[in-house]
């Protein structure tokens, strides 16, 4: 059954030529039964119409517009050629409906018009004689009701299917606009990633670096300090290797590595951690925390921490030899506050070039991007005298 549902809902104009065919044989059998009751209704005459109006039945819902027309036409010549009505006559109660359903609004307002005057005018070109003035007038109204109601019914229909429509339309725009907004936070989370990737790169490579000129000038002459210089070089790579292995293992969607190392992110309280680092790595720096430290929102604390670990950086590579810096954490009741300074006089002038090896402006439009995720500010310049300075204030709640 299921079968024979979808097939014909495939092949509409087959039924409808069915339902043709079956209204032809019944039209043409009552016609032959009443033949020679009126000397109008000659088969030469009624065959054509009745034929013409199934067929009306056939095209109804290829050709609406057009087979409405006809319809009408074989009405008027029903009337001007005395025809009277035959089952055949159906065909115009279905193509109103089929107008008002899926036909033009101009089709559709001639369809209601045609079905309303249709059985005024049948009633008034043949009326019944056995019944009164008033019986015809009763007939009238109760033939002109279906036509009422079949004209109700298919402009419902036509409402009910731009209303699904319309919820289609929605639901694909919908479907659109989440498409749009997926690409945006992939590029989001990707962007976010190559931050995090030139943080964790800068500062890492630039100690290995340092620890490696180290250890080769003090190869010869003190193994003992080259020895724990290769030490820290090696404990910093696998740092940033676990670090590039959480950034990167979030791009893996749906892999699962058993026995896989991701590190959590940074925060505050590794920033002690941080800062032994680069001291480690020859360069001093002074840290100290004001206030009562406390739980911070997880994306203050790694932008507090990627902030302190680019200004280090950043020493290390433009503050020259016997650079120093310091690092003030302030804990405020909404907030929190850093400060990172350094008094070095400058590296060669190259690396300060637009687009040289180091990438300082990069680094300070990350910092900056950062700190606007989590509604803080940033200022950021040479301090007097020599050395730079950077100031951050990290609101514990996004500005709106």
């Amino acid at each position: 059954m299921q079968r024979l549902y979808d097939f014909l809902r495939r092949h509409p104009t087959w039924v409808d030529s069915f339902w043709a065919v079956f209204l032809f044989g019944i039209s043409v059998a009552g016609e032959e039964a009443r033949h020679g009751t009126r000397g109008t209704d000659s088969p030469g005459v009624i065959v054509p119409i009745v034929l013409l109006l199934c067929l009306v039945i056939a095209l109804r819902r290829r050709m609406p517009e057009k087979m409405l027309l006809l319809a009408l036409g074989l009405g008027v010549t029903q009337v001007v050629l005395d025809v009277e009505t035959s089952p055949a006559d159906f065909a115009l109660l279905v193509i109103v409906y089929t107008v008002a359903a899926t036909g033009a609004r101009w089709a559709s307002r001639l369809a209601l018009a045609t079905g309303l005057c249709a059985a005024t005018v049948a009633q008034l070109r043949w009326p019944n004689a056995d019944s009164g003035a008033l019986g015809n007038v009763a007939q009238m109204i109760f033939l002109t009701v279906p036509f009422a109601l079949a004209w109700v019914l298919g402009d419902s229909i036509r409402t009910r299917r731009a209303y699904f429509a319309q919820l289609e339309e929605r639901a694909a725009r919908l479907e659109k606009e989440r498409e749009a907004q997926s690409k945006v936070a992939v590029a989001a989370e990707r962007a976010r990633i190559a931050r995090e990737l030139h943080d964790v790169v800068a500062h890492n490579v630039s100690v290995m670096v340092v620890q490696a000129d180290g250890a080769a000038y003090v190869l010869d002459a003190a193994p003992d300090q080259a020895k724990k210089a290769l030490e820290t070089i090696s404990s910093t790579g696998r740092q940033a290797l676990a670090e590039m292995r959480r950034l990167l293992g979030v791009l893996r969607t749906g892999e699962h590595q058993e026995g896989g190392e991701y590190v959590p992110q940074p925060d505050v309280e590794q920033i002690e951690d941080l800062v032994e680092q680069c001291r480690g790595s020859g360069l001093p720096v002074d840290f100290k925390v004001e206030g009562t430290p406390r739980p911070l929102p997880s994306g203050v604390e790694l932008t507090a921490y990627r902030i302190v670990q680019e200004a280090l950086t950043n020493t290390r590579k433009h503050g020259g030899p016997n650079a120093g810096a310091s690092v003030r954490l302030v804990y405020f009741d909404d907030g929190l506050g850093l400060l990172v300074e350094d008094d070095g006089k400058g590296a060669p002038h190259e690396l300060y070039e637009e687009g040289g090896v180091d990438g300082r402006g990069h680094g300070l439009i990350g910092m900056r991007e950062r700190i606007g995720m989590v509604g803080g500010t940033l200022d950021a310049g040479p301090r007097p005298g020599g050395g730079f300075r950077i100031s951050a204030l990290l609101p514990l709640k996004p500005a709106h």
